[in-house]
């Protein structure tokens, strides 16, 4: 919330969602969870709602809304990940707890929970939510 000030956010998340709004975002259920169609699901689901820009979160979306961003983009919505062909220098299977994130938009870092964070490997072309630690090495955030 604190990277998007301005926006009215939207949350939302399978099978019963508690209906919660207030002036500046607002819960929502995507529906029953379909793992074979999450794109399509999703972009449904953005459209009908009037979505601009779509942050995925969950391991089994990332992938798939990746490989889809270009139709995504002829709808006019933005899908904030890496690009489904260097996405996986992103994932990873690791359980290790990081403390600090960072929004990027476009290659322009817009939030991060450390002021003077610069990235390991450059930003140049970042779209997401990441996630790191002490050597500033990003890792897309997922839940």
């Amino acid at each position: 919330m604190k990277a998007f000030p301005s926006h009215f956010v939207l949350l939302a998340d399978y099978g019963d969602v508690p209906a919660i709004v207030t002036e500046n975002y607002a819960f929502s259920s995507l529906g029953l969870l379909n793992k074979d169609s999450i794109a399509h699901m999703l972009l449904n689901f953005c459209i009908t709602e009037a979505i601009d820009c779509i942050i995925p979160l969950h391991e089994y979306e990332v992938v798939p809304l990746a490989k889809s961003a270009v139709l995504f983009g002829e709808y006019g919505i933005q899908v904030l990940l890496p690009d489904a062909d260097v996405i996986a220098d992103y994932l990873t299977t690791e359980k290790v707890t990081r403390q600090n994130f960072a929004v990027f938009v476009h290659g322009e870092r817009i939030f991060s929970t450390e002021e003077h964070f610069v990235p390991k490997n450059g930003s140049s072309n970042l779209n997401g939510v990441f996630s790191y630690n002490h050597t500033n090495d990003l890792k897309l955030f997922t839940i």
